[in-house]
């Protein structure tokens, strides 16, 4: 091999190397602008009085895409209870997406699909159900720092399926 080729081969690898440097460097880098634009935040609800309990654990991240868009996924875990009467469990998901219109006032659109199980004791009498509920809410709230205080309304409301007593129901969004 000449002396000319062997250089040229030699200029071609240092080539080679340093792209591949600046890629896996870039690659980095897109990864680490990635996780720092995720926020974290969700819901936690506890209810119980007169034999009756409800709880639910709600997480959600979403993706902040610039300073007034963000979208993302949450999970949805619930249990209710009326002693000697009723109890449900539900599971789910949802995707969600947050629009502010100016750094206070906040839009939300999201489409929830939960399963639900309802079993209800009634005069001796055991009846169950077990469907899958979707919910596509429109929303606005108020923005102060992490926290929206606001109302959501279910499009798709079904008064005798819905896990809600009304379409129209207040939420506080949370996200870190």
């Amino acid at each position: 091999m000449k002396r000319t080729e062997f250089t040229k081969i030699g200029k071609i690898a240092i080539a080679l190397f340093i792209m591949a440097s600046f890629q896996q460097t870039s690659a980095q880098e897109t990864q680490q602008n990635f996780w720092q634009n995720v926020r974290y935040g969700g819901g936690l609800g506890l209810s119980f009085g007169n034999g009756f309990f409800s709880g639910t654990l709600a997480p959600s991240a979403i993706y902040q895409f610039d300073e007034r868009f963000a979208a993302g996924i949450g999970l949805n875990g619930t249990y209710n209870s009326l002693r000697d009467t009723y109890n449900s469990t539900i599971f789910g998901g949802s995707i969600i997406g947050l629009y502010n219109v100016i750094t206070q006032i906040q839009f939300s659109a999201e489409f929830e699909q939960l399963h639900v199980t309802r079993k209800y004791e009634l005069d001796g009498a055991n009846l169950s159900e077990n469907y899958f509920y979707p919910g596509l809410y429109a929303g606005v709230g108020y923005t102060n720092g992490n926290v929206t205080v606001g109302l959501k309304y279910d499009v798709l409301f079904d008064e005798r399926r819905s896990i809600y007593a009304d379409p129209f129901f207040p939420f506080i969004r949370v996200f870190f």
